[in-house]
């Protein structure tokens, strides 16, 4: 296939590509239609950008090389772009999003991008140097492979979500036997009575614990329930305000919230399907990761005689 062709089909895979990758869904990011617009457009030059690449490097112009990595490095203000808009929009949040969760999807997005640059290269040099047929075959593997890498866990994998009874006893204010907060007002007493939901979250493993130990992964999960329940609350009504509480003994984590729409069930489904976070996820699996490290480690040094500075076996001077 000639080159022109090539670098057609190869920009036709990298659109398709991002538009199978754009979607919105319960967390309504990005909004229609000017999301959609900015990274459709972006998703354009990205996939021109993979295309033309492949047949300068083929005829060696080796300056393409220059141009692909000016290219790569622009996208990472996409990052920077999506960091700060979603930052702008945190203070008129009732339940913000968090620092954590923000810098989660902002990687997402650049993430995507260099996909769909791999993904118009692969399919124009497979076009050029087999077939069409076979450079839309090439396409295909590398966007189910960068579907693979970049796919976001969820709560429901490693946390044992059920729902539990929201107490009020005297002034506190209970989900189960996980404390809450403290309430005076008798009229606030009874509305929490009358419209309050709770769930308990129980790790299924330590990387369950570890990932309900992150702060940020925690207000993600009220985050996402709440944009679909929606809130009781205004500025000035802390005590309507979702919250999730950890019980430092086992683990357990307690989520209350007073919402528009009393739905126990939707409430533990949106807490099930909260993405994990890369920073709570990648802290949970270094805890495993060191413990493993260590056991190995002392395993190797009785091997070897115990902790004799020296080494040696039997702990003597060789």
């Amino acid at each position: 296939m000639d080159y022109g062709g090539a670098i057609g089909l190869g920009l036709l895979a990298g659109i398709l590509a991002r538009v199978l990758m754009l979607r919105s869904d319960y967390r309504q990011y990005p909004t229609y239609p000017h999301g959609y617009s900015t990274h459709l457009f972006m998703g354009i030059f990205a996939s021109l950008a993979g295309a033309v690449t492949v047949p300068a490097l083929l005829e060696g112009e080796w300056t393409a090389v220059t141009f692909f990595l000016l290219v790569a490095e622009q996208f990472r203000s996409i990052r920077g772009m999506e960091r700060d808009s979603l930052k702008a929009l945190e203070d008129s949040e009732l339940v913000p999003r968090g620092t954590e969760y923000i810098e989660n999807i902002a990687r997402v997005f650049e993430t995507r991008y260099y996909i769909v640059i791999v993904v118009a290269a692969a399919t124009a040099l497979g076009a050029i140097k087999q077939s069409p047929l076979m450079g839309l075959v090439f396409g295909a593997v590398v966007f189910m492979w960068g579907a693979i890498l970049t796919r976001v866990e969820t709560i429901g994998e490693t946390v044992e979500v059920e729902a539990a009874p929201v107490i009020v006893r005297g002034s506190d204010v209970l989900v189960g036997d996980i404390f809450i907060f403290s309430v005076g007002l008798k009229e606030s007493q009874e509305f929490i009575k009358e419209r309050a939901l709770g769930a308990i979250l129980t790790p299924k493993n330590d990387e369950g614990r570890d990932t309900l130990a992150s702060q940020g992964q925690r207000q993600a999960m009220l985050h996402d329930a709440a944009s679909i329940l929606g809130v009781r609350r205004d500025a000035d009504n802390p005590e309507f305000a979702p919250q999730a509480k950890r019980d430092i003994k086992t683990g357990r984590v307690a989520v209350y919230v007073v919402p528009m729409d009393k739905d126990q069930g939707l409430l533990l489904e949106m807490l099930r399907r909260a993405p994990v976070l890369e920073s709570a996820r990648g802290r949970a699996r270094f805890v495993r990761l060191g413990y493993v490290g260590k056991r190995h480690l002392h395993a190797g040094r009785n091997r070897i005689g115990g902790n004799h500075p020296e080494g040696g076996l039997g702990g003597r001077h060789r």
